[in-house]
C-alpha cells in the first residue's frame, strides 16, 4: 500500500484533467496555499421600494455616506433606520442605464446615461442635483488627476470631456478655462473609462491613455493597444494603477503601459462556455480589498449567477454561486450595540460582532439584491473543490482519504474509471472521522476526489490517500 498527497494548486478549467490542476472549485477564495471560505451575502438595508442596481460610499473628514441608485431614484442609506431615503433631484430620472458613481473632493458625482452629471456634497447635501447646466449626459465618468472626466457621452460615443481643473461644475471649452473634449476617432465605441494619474479609455477596438500635459492641448491621447479592446465596460474595475476587463478573447490586466492576459489557457474558454451572452451588460464588476481579490458577477447559462475571482497577488482564480444582482466595493456605515439593539438584531446577527461590517469608513465587499443592499459577511457556503484525473496505476484500488482543513474537517467522494472518455460518477460522500480517516474503495486507472469542508474551517490545503495495486488477469 501507499500514500500520497495531492496538494490543492491553481484551478485550471481550460487544461486536461490530467495535468494536476484543479477541475472545478466553488465558494471559494484563493490564496497561495490552498482555498479559504467564500461567505454569504446578508442584508444590510431594508428595501428600497424598486430594483437597485448600484451602491456607492462617499467619505469626506469623518463622514461615510452610502448611497445606493434604481431606474427611477437616487438612495442615501440611513444607518438609524436601515430605510433607503430617496435623495433625488426634483423630478426622479427614468434610466435604464445603471449608475455610475464616483468622488471628486467633497462632491460624489452619479451618471445613468439619461440625465446631466448628478452631485450630493457629502455632508451638507440633501438631494440631489445637476452639477450645472454645462455639464454632459454621459455613460462613464472618472477623476484623472485634478479633473473629472465624462466618457461616451450622449450622441457621441467615442468623445471624452472633462472639466476645468478643480471644478467639476465648467464644462465649457474656452480661453478662460481647461475644460475641453477629445473625439477618439480610432477603436469603436467607448465601453468604459478608468483614472488617477493617467487615464485609460476602454474602447471596442483598442485601448488609449490619457496623460495631462498642460496648456494649450491639456491632455495627449497614446493608443496602447489596436485591436485589443473591452467587450462591455460592466466588465471593468481598476485597483491601484491597474485596471482588469473583459475583452473578446478573454480577461486582461492594463498598468496603462504593459497589457497581460491574466485567464489565457486557464478559465477564459470556461467563461465564455458558461457565461450568457446576451445579458454581458447584466454583468458587474468589483475589487474586494481585504481578499485580493477582483470579481465579476455574471449572469450564467443555467439561469443563475456567478461570481468569478481572480486574486492578483497569487494569480490564481475561484468561483461562487450567489443571487446578488450586482456587486461593488463600499464604505461601512457605523452602528452601536445600541442601534442594533433598537432594530431586534442582536438576536439574530447574521454577521459576527467582530467584522467590519460595523465599524463606520471600512472597506467591504457588497453588493445589490433587489431592492436591498447587501454585504458578502454571512456565514461561509457550502464549498466545494474537485481534483483532475490522477492516475495511478492500470488496476489500483483507493481505499482511503484523509482532508487537509485547517480549524475543520471535510467529507471526500471519489469517481474512478478505467478509460478517460468513461463515465464520470461520483461515489456517496464520506465525512471525515474523529481521526481525519475517509473510508472507501473505489477500482480504476483513473481517480478524481471531491472534497467538501465543513465545519469552521479556515483553508483547504490538501488531502492524502492511500492506494494499493491489483494484477490482471
Amino acid at each position: 500500500m501507499a500514500t500520497a498527497r495531492v496538494n490543492f494548486t491553481e484551478w485550471l478549467p481550460d487544461q486536461p484533467s490530467t495535468v494536476g490542476a484543479l477541475i472545478d472549485v466553488n465558494n471559494t477564495v484563493p490564496l497561495a496555499i490552498g482555498y479559504s471560505p467564500f461567505p454569504e451575502s446578508v442584508d444590510y438595508s431594508n428595501a428600497a421600494g424598486e430594483a437597485l442596481n448600484n451602491v456607492y460610499a462617499g467619505k469626506f473628514s469623518t463622514v461615510t455616506q452610502l448611497f445606493a441608485g434604481g431606474s427611477s431614484a437616487l438612495y442615501k442609506f440611513d444607518p438609524g433606520t436601515l430605510d433607503l431615503d430617496d435623495v433625488s433631484k426634483t423630478g426622479g430620472y427614468g434610466s435604464t442605464y445603471r449608475w455610475q458613481f464616483v468622488q471628486f473632493g467633497d462632491v460624489l458625482l452619479a451618471t445613468n446615461n439619461d440625465d446631466k452629471i448628478q452631485a450630493w456634497t457629502v455632508n451638507s447635501s440633501t438631494a440631489f442635483a445637476d452639477v450645472s447646466a454645462s455639464a454632459p449626459i454621459c455613460k462613464y465618468i472618472t477623476v484623472i488627476r485634478d479633473f473629472v472626466v465624462a466618457a461616451n457621452i450622449s450622441g457621441a460615443p467615442n468623445k471624452v470631456q472633462w472639466s476645468d481643473i478643480n471644478d467639476e461644475t465648467d464644462w465649457t471649452s474656452g480661453g478662460a478655462s481647461q475644460a475641453d473634449y477629445q473625439i477618439v476617432a480610432d477603436g469603436g465605441n467607448i465601453q468604459g473609462i478608468t483614472g488617477g494619474e493617467f487615464g485609460l479609455v476602454l474602447l471596442e477596438r483598442g485601448i488609449v491613455r490619457m496623460s495631462y500635459i498642460g496648456s494649450p492641448l491639456f491632455f495627449q491621447f497614446d493608443t496602447i493597444s489596436r485591436g485589443l479592446g473591452c467587450t462591455a465596460g460592466s466588465t471593468i474595475a481598476q485597483y491601484g494603477q491597474t485596471t482588469y476587463f473583459l475583452s473578446d478573447d478573454g480577461f486582461y490586466s492594463c498598468d496603462g503601459i504593459n497589457i497581460k492576459g491574466i485567464g489565457t489557457d486557464k478559465i477564459d474558454k470556461w467563461f465564455f462556455t458558461n457565461c450568457d451572452l446576451g445579458q454581458i451588460d447584466s454583468c458587474s464588476t468589483a475589487i474586494d480589498p481585504i481578499r485580493n481579490i477582483v470579481v465579476w458577477n455574471f449572469a450564467n447559462v443555467n439561469a443563475g449567477r456567478t461570481l468569478l475571482m481572480y486574486n492578483w497577488q497569487t494569480d490564481k482564480w475561484s468561483k461562487a454561486s450567489t443571487t446578488v444582482n450586482y456587486i461593488s466595493s463600499v464604505l461601512t456605515s457605523g452602528f452601536t450595540l445600541e442601534d442594533l439593539d433598537v432594530f431586534g438584531l442582536l438576536d439574530d446577527l447574521q454577521t459576527s460582532l467582530d467584522s467590519r461590517l460595523w465599524v463606520g469608513g471600512k472597506l467591504l465587499f457588497a453588493g445589490v439584491e433587489g431592492e436591498k443592499i447587501v454585504t458578502f459577511t454571512g456565514a461561509d457556503t457550502t464549498a466545494t473543490l474537485t481534483t483532475g484525473d490522477i492516475e495511478v496505476g492500470y488496476n489500483s484500488v483507493i481505499t482511503l482519504a484523509r482532508p487537509q482543513v485547517e480549524n475543520g474537517s471535510a467529507s471526500m467522494a471519489i469517481a474512478s474509471r478505467k478509460e478517460l472518455d468513461d463515465t464520470i460518477t461520483y461515489s456517496t460522500a464520506v465525512a471525515a472521522s474523529s481521526e481525519g480517516r475517509c473510508s472507501m474503495r473505489s477500482y480504476g486507472r483513473y481517480h478524481r476526489f471531491k472534497m467538501t469542508p465543513s465545519g469552521d474551517w479556515l483553508y483547504a490545503i490538501s488531502f492524502d490517500y492511500d492506494v494499493t495495486q491489483q494484477g490482471t488477469r
